[in-house]
């Protein structure tokens, strides 16, 4: 907004007659009552407007949306009362099936919830192409300029570039807004990908720096999470109703908030990921542990990827991927202990859990009794809201 436009709110307020006028009139716009919606863009940029809602909402002609930067909005408050008749609401990258409206296929997901209720298979063909959309969206992940950037151009790389700009400007707000650990924040963000490569069931902060403990590293990890960078999934000893009540802070996980942006920070080598690395992606003959990119993936779609036979090979590298993270049995052994937990798995009717929790895998050895299986459920929806929920005895082997 130019000098004129500021100008409005700092001279008209007090009448607001006025103010509707010459806010009409500057933007060559009819204002209807009950039936004009405002917009303030980037209101950070100017707290002052931020500030008139109080006093534009108490009028009650029109009704008012403000965007804008959750770090700056939460910063730029100096001299401004903030206004309680602000409704929060967080915005997150598109999900698969918005990325589906977004390509022009408002089918498919229907399709595969259909079938999913009679609980038949979609098919080979259908199966693939759902195979083929879900993976593109992996890697662009569901920011919507990168979205809007593959619809409009169908290039990776292009979609990269627009990636690093997304990641580069991360890294903006964390020197701007994380004033005094600002280093301890970065390491984080930068060490997300490698933690994720490996098989481990918590972050380790021993791998940005020996003998760190959590307090020491406590803030950066809440401001990552409030700035809406990262999910932080954390520990709950018990898997009771009020999940919170029992969390463990100190024992937690840390993922990107949006797959794409982790590809491109996890290959990132050469500034730009090459069309090479998103083919063999596309294509699923890339040598990677993809369990860091399917980690963020529901109950709902590892049932559905069980239903299909995609974990059923003996290789090690699939069943990690299928959500092994610890065994004390033969490689060899995992498959056959995979598929017995699997057809309780998917027995699940619940929504809740099939659409908000991951599964993964765990064999486990006590001193004094036989090997034995488990599968745990940990939220991936909601920021924060705890984790590590139950652990469910599948199947007893000697």
């Amino acid at each position: 907004v130019n000098q004129e436009g500021t100008e409005l709110f700092e001279n008209y307020l007090n009448d607001l007659d006025l103010f509707f006028m010459y806010l009409s009139n500057y933007y060559n716009v009819k204002l209807y009552e009950r039936d004009t919606l405002i917009i303030f863009d980037e209101v950070q940029l100017f707290p002052r407007a931020r500030a008139a809602i109080k006093y534009l909402v108490a009028d009650g002609r029109y009704d008012y949306i403000e965007t804008g930067s959750l770090m700056s909005i939460k910063k730029n408050v100096k001299d401004i009362v903030i206004p309680s008749e602000e409704r929060h609401l967080r915005m997150y990258p598109l999900d698969f099936e918005e990325f589906l409206w977004a390509l022009d296929n408002e089918s498919l997901m229907d399709f595969i919830k259909v079938f999913f209720e009679k609980k038949k298979p979609l098919g080979a063909a259908l199966h693939r192409k759902a195979m083929d959309y879900f993976r593109q969206y992996m890697i662009v992940g569901g920011m919507p300029q990168a979205v809007e950037r593959y619809v409009e151009t169908k290039d990776f790389e292009r979609v990269d570039r627009v990636k690093r700009d997304i990641l580069e400007l991360y890294r903006a707000d964390i020197v701007k807004h994380a004033q005094g650990y600002e280093m301890k924040v970065e390491q984080i963000f930068d060490d997300i990908p490698a933690q994720l490569q490996k098989h481990d069931k918590k972050f380790k902060l021993s791998s940005l720096k020996k003998e760190a403990r959590f307090r020491d590293y406590e803030d950066a990890i809440f401001w990552l999470s409030d700035a809406m960078i990262v999910n932080v999934c954390y520990n709950s000893t018990a898997p009771n109703i009020g999940l919170k009540l029992n969390m463990d802070r100190v024992t937690m996980k840390c993922y990107m908030a949006d797959t794409g942006l982790l590809i491109s920070h996890a290959f990132d080598e050469n500034g730009i990921v090459s069309e090479e690395i998103y083919k063999k992606l596309l294509f699923d003959k890339l040598e990677v542990n993809k369990g860091m990119i399917m980690e963020n993936i529901t109950v709902r779609e590892w049932v559905n990827k069980f239903n299909n036979k995609e974990f059923e090979s003996k290789n090690r590298v699939i069943q990690c991927n299928a959500g092994w993270y610890d065994w004390f049995c033969s490689d060899d052994a995992l498959a056959g202990r995979l598929k017995k937990m699997g057809n309780i798995i998917k027995d699940i009717k619940s929504d809740y859990i099939l659409d908000n929790f991951r599964v993964w895998f765990k064999n486990n050895c006590p001193c004094d009794y036989p090997l034995y299986d488990d599968f745990r459920f940990e939220p991936i929806m909601e920021n924060g809201d705890a984790t590590e929920t139950a652990a469910t005895k599948a199947a007893e082997t000697a």
